[in-house]
């Protein structure tokens, strides 16, 4: 990856940031990404990255060292893991460290995105680079005063030293000297080895927000008052694509507090990121504004979705599943003939309902316009975006927008859809400019989200009278977030076909994998580990059906079917590929795949005697370039009642910079994954999401969580590997494996989701 660092100490572009002295940016000109990601542009569609990304640093003259932090904080310490690395490399003294959250801004920050598992794995090196380069020209500065050689002296903890003379300068000291210095090239930075590092690799660094969070004394979305602010809430059309007829708000405007009401245009599917349109209700609190809403008598206009039913969709989708002639993906070798002629084959589908993110902070925005000029507080995952469609919805140009990023009360996709975002902006337009905060209900969010989608998996395989596995077929049927951007689009993308579907790992000699079309009828957007949750949860589960056709062991099985270690790169299958027109994924290393599989077992006691009722699953999985599997062990009571004495799971992602807040991400994961496999269900009658708070839309509580969950962090070969994400990689493996732990328990095969009622029977 190639960069460039920056000295700004001087230019004007840094005014209005708390930077000083010794100013630093680096840009990644050209920086690209797999096809395992997202990508989207500002108007949604994938465009590639923004090509001059800056992170700054910058030394004061009494040496604090402020890092701007240019990702959204959600819980998974972004905040605090960047900055640590720039940190590290520069040799500051972490106690003196400020960061400084970053606003929305593509000039300076580039694509902001925080999603995809992506901001570590993709700014390890960036910040690197910068912190080595910090060190550099402040060691050449005290080489420079001091008349030595700048190879006798040395940075370490926010001071550079002249062994020799015991001289030695601070940080702040140095940091004016520094900033008349021209910024080594790319090609003359020194780094750090592994061995000094201070705080990359380590799990003693706290959160530099984490007291202020515990303690109240930090700032949410939900947090932010305006001075004369008012509150809203809107009331939505009941299903995608209805529109407003005609309201009656005179009972509304009886209710204490309740202002006034307004409307917002609706827009037609497919809406981007645009807001859904409807009456909103303005009033002095939100609980004033809600009663209101309630109050409303509206009439809609029914739209195109209105006859979406999810059992209905599902035998639609069954139909396409079980047909040939859908869009073909992968073809090795003759899979039809050895489906037809093998002794045993074996056939099982899969589905995985729409589900919500349901984040603890439901979405909310303020926004307030003065003299043309609107500016939000959010919290968003997507700040350029929130920026983008907030300037064209208001009709001004780009410079008059700014947005505030906010901490973020949980996101997991859905808080990279502005759509929440650019409704504030409007409806501080309509009320003159005055400052509004506009609150989304637990009911709003629930069922007006962005889903993720619904799918049904078709596999069947071959076996040969060896019983050997001979042939694989996959056919995968599911909206695609795509349709959220595009009218008529009908298969999923090369990005959501590449979480587990065109890249299976699997040593087998005939391959078909196919992607009938299936039409959208709400919103798809994305959701934490995206479509690998469908794949994986299919294509994990069928290899145990395969283990307990043939009597074999699970894991034997699966570390048969990945076969040698080797590389698989799909720059180099293009004759079987055809999803894409040119497949971008990582490399897979089925090596680093079957040393999480032999690790977790093995710290798992994998075949250990378990009583009546208990059972064990297995399951692996490989996204976001991180290798990860799962062994959950169950326990069934004869009320079906499901517990989870534990859960030990095994992550290769490379190497690492925070292990503790990997260690927590992948925690969450199981627990959220366990949730989304036990309770998550988001069905559709007439179009309107059934579900419609957590009575409906259940989450996990306590009692079901896991009794112990022990995450293996596998070492790094070294720092200059191929770094993986964590965020996501943890969920995938989950539901399979607990699945395939409930059928060793009760010979109970569950292949549709959620599990709950399933085991009452």
């Amino acid at each position: 990856m190639k960069d460039n660092i920056i000295n700004i100490s001087r230019r004007n572009f840094v005014k209005g940031f708390a930077l000083s002295g010794l100013v630093l940016a680096v840009g990644l000109p050209g920086l690209s990404a797999a096809e395992d990601e997202p990508k989207y542009g500002r108007d949604g569609m994938a465009n590639g990255w923004v090509d001059n990304p800056l992170v700054f640093v910058s030394i004061a003259t009494d040496g604090t060292v402020t890092i701007v932090a240019h990702r959204s904080e959600m819980g998974q310490g972004v905040r605090t893991s960047l900055p640590m690395v720039v940190a590290d490399e520069m040799e500051a003294d972490w106690s003196r460290v400020v960061v400084q959250q970053a606003e929305g801004d593509e000039k300076k920050y580039g694509n902001q995105d925080t999603d995809g598992s992506r901001s570590i794995r993709h700014f390890f090196m960036p910040m690197r680079n910068v912190g080595a380069a910090a060190r550099m020209m402040l060691e050449s500065a005290a080489a420079a005063l001091w008349a030595v050689p700048v190879s006798e002296v040395k940075a370490l903890n926010h001071e550079v030293i002249h062994a020799a003379s015991g001289r030695k300068l601070g940080f702040g000291e140095l940091a004016e000297k520094a900033a008349e210095l021209a910024v080594p090239e790319r090609t003359a930075l020194r780094y750090k080895k592994s061995s000094e590092f201070r705080y990359i690799g380590k799990s003693d660094n706290k959160l530099v927000d984490g007291m202020d969070i515990a303690t109240g004394n930090t700032e949410y979305g939900m947090d932010v008052r305006l001075e004369n602010m008012v509150y809203a809430v809107v009331a939505h059309p009941p299903a995608y694509g209805d529109t407003l007829k005609s309201y009656d708000d005179s009972e509304t405007l009886k209710v204490p507090g309740v202002i006034k009401t307004l409307t917002l245009p609706s827009s037609a599917p497919p809406a981007l990121f645009n807001p859904l349109g409807g009456v909103v209700v303005v009033a002095e609190n939100t609980w004033a504004a809600k009663q209101g809403r309630d109050k409303l008598k509206v009439e809609w206009v029914a739209g195109p979705n209105r006859q979406y039913e999810s059992e209905a969709f599902r035998e639609q989708m069954k139909a396409a599943a079980n047909s040939s002639g859908g869009k073909v993906l992968r073809s090795a070798g003759d899979t039809y003939k050895a489906l037809e002629t093998a002794p045993t084959t074996l056939k099982a589908e899969y589905y995985v309902p729409h589900l919500a993110q349901a984040p603890m902070e439901p979405p909310v925005a303020a926004a307030q316009i003065k003299d043309g000029f609107c500016e939000v507080w959010a919290p968003t995952q997507a700040p350029q975006a929130a920026h983008d469609n907030v300037a064209k919805w208001l009709d001004i140009k780009p410079e008059q927008v700014r947005i505030n990023v906010t901490l973020l009360g949980g996101g997991f996709g859905r808080k990279s859809k502005p759509d929440y975002v650019v409704e504030a902006a409007l409806v501080s337009k309509a009320l003159g400019g005055q400052a509004v905060k506009l609150v989304w209900t637990r009911e709003d969010d629930i069922q007006h989200s962005y889903f993720h989608t619904v799918s049904y998996e078709h596999l069947e395989a071959a076996i040969d009278e060896n019983g050997k596995p001979q042939a694989w077929l996959h056919r995968t049927v599911a909206p695609s977030i795509s349709s959220t951007f595009a009218d008529g689009a009908v298969n999923q993308m090369p990005i959501e076909l590449g979480m587990g579907v065109v890249n299976i790992p699997f040593d087998l000699p005939n391959i078909q994998l196919e992607n009938p079309a299936a039409q959208a009828h709400t919103r798809i957007g994305w959701f934490r580990s995206v479509s690998n949750i469908p794949h994986g949860f299919a294509v994990q589960s069928f290899i145990n059906e395969m283990a307990h056709e043939l009597k074999r062991d699970h894991k034997e099985l699966l570390l048969e079917l990945i076969g040698p270690d080797r590389k698989i790169d799909p720059s180099t299958l293009r004759d079987e590929w055809n999803y894409g027109e040119s497949p971008k994924l990582y490399p897979l290393d089925t090596g680093r795949m079957k040393r999480v599989i032999e690790h977790v077992t093995a710290k798992a006691n994998w075949g250990k005697t378990l009583r009546a009722g208990q059972g064990q699953g297995l399951a692996a999985h490989y996204s976001f370039v991180t290798y990860v599997a799962a062994v959950v062990e169950v326990s069934v009571n004869e009320e079906g009642e499901v517990s989870i004495p534990q859960v030990d799971i095994a992550v290769d992602c490379g190497p690492q910079v925070n292990p503790e807040r990997i260690r927590s991400q992948i925690e969450g994961a199981c627990v959220m994954g366990i949730s989304l496999a036990m309770l998550g269900e988001i069905s559709f009658k007439d179009g309107v999401a059934v579900q419609d708070n957590f009575d409906g839309y259940q989450v996990t509580r306590m009692d079901g969580a896991p009794g112990k969950i022990n995450v293996h962090i596998l070492p790094a070969e070294d720092y200059d590997a191929p770094m993986g994400g964590v965020g996501e990689p943890g969920m995938p493996p989950i539901a399979p494996a607990l699945c395939n732990a409930i059928f060793a328990a009760t010979q109970k095969r569950i292949r549709n989701l959620p599990i709950r009622y399933q085991l009452e029977e």
